[in-house]
């Protein structure tokens, strides 16, 4: 998979219109993966994912850990947990807070860049502080 096809995507609780408006300009058979995390409250069902899918012609899903990482997908990650990608797959943990998110940003780009270095496109859409 040569090129960047590993893009992260972080806005605060904000940011679902930006992001709809983001996904309606993909085209189905985006060569890229995209990963998306959006400060939610913990205890707050997510539809974000159900938002996005009908926003666009890419498949959306909710992450769940050990999810294989495909082109043309949209991974989001769920409340209260912080979504990861490793090589070829998606982890979902629930480790600590980070700059006073669950799940927050930061984790999710450093290990895309980690795993994925230069094939890593990273996007902050909205936001303020320091989570990103």
């Amino acid at each position: 998979m040569p090129g960047h096809d590993i893009v992260v995507v972080g806005t605060s609780a904000g940011g679902v219109e930006a992001l709809a408006t983001l996904v309606s300009t993909l085209p189905p058979e985006l060569p890229a993966a995209i990963f998306v995390v959006l400060h939610i409250p913990a205890h707050s069902p997510s539809f974000v994912s159900d938002i996005l899918g009908r926003s666009g012609l890419l498949e959306t899903v909710q992450a769940s850990d050990g999810m294989e990482v495909e082109h043309g997908r949209i991974y989001v990650a769920p409340p209260d947990h912080h979504m990861l990608v490793e090589r070829g797959n998606v982890r979902i943990v629930r480790g600590p807070k980070e700059n006073r998110h669950r799940p927050a940003v930061d984790p999710l780009f450093r290990s895309a860049a980690l795993a994925y270095g230069p094939r890593v496109v990273g996007v902050i859409l909205t936001g303020a502080l320091d989570d990103g």
